[in-house]
């Protein structure tokens, strides 16, 4: 349904006196099912902080929330995340305070129903990526898989 079309809807709604339940469901569904203090990512528009490209991929996606702006990071593969924190933790202490939020797509994510995993306790399998780290998050751990401070150890040996 087009903006106009909504509008239309909701007006002959509102004058029914019906318009409260339909018109809390069309709200409450634009935000999608971010997790708390997640921005949300504007697929295939807003890009990787670390690369620049695009982030279309949802099973790969990586974010991060901190500092004393409560600034929100965008990454396209775990790998830019990992590398960011890496290159920028001198300047920005905040990046490796427990604290700060961080969130990685569950491999398994297909079509607009993204499950979200905190990167630092999830099991990571070997996966093409975006940018090549070729590492993916899943929930339960699998044969071959890794917990994230061997992945992080292993990508940061690569030295990309």
């Amino acid at each position: 349904m087009c903006r106009a079309e909504r509008r239309h809807f909701l007006g002959r709604l509102a004058a029914s006196g019906l318009a409260l339940t339909p018109l809390a469901a069309l709200l409450g569904c634009q935000k999608g099912d971010w997790p708390e203090g997640m921005a949300e990512i504007k697929w295939d528009r807003d890009t990787c902080t670390r690369c620049n490209m695009v982030i279309s991929d949802r099973r790969f996606a990586a974010e991060m929330r901190g500092g004393p702006q409560n600034a929100a990071l965008k990454f396209d593969d775990i790998g830019c995340l990992l590398f960011w924190i890496r290159d920028k933790q001198a300047e920005m202490p905040w990046l490796t305070d427990p604290a700060t939020k961080m969130w990685v797509a569950d491999m398994h994510n297909k079509g607009e129903n993204i499950k979200w995993l905190e990167p630092r306790h999830v099991h990571y399998v070997g996966r093409r990526s975006p940018m090549g780290y070729n590492f993916a998050a899943t929930a339960q751990p699998q044969a071959g898989s890794q917990d994230f401070a061997s992945m992080r150890e292993h990508l940061l040996a690569l030295g990309k």
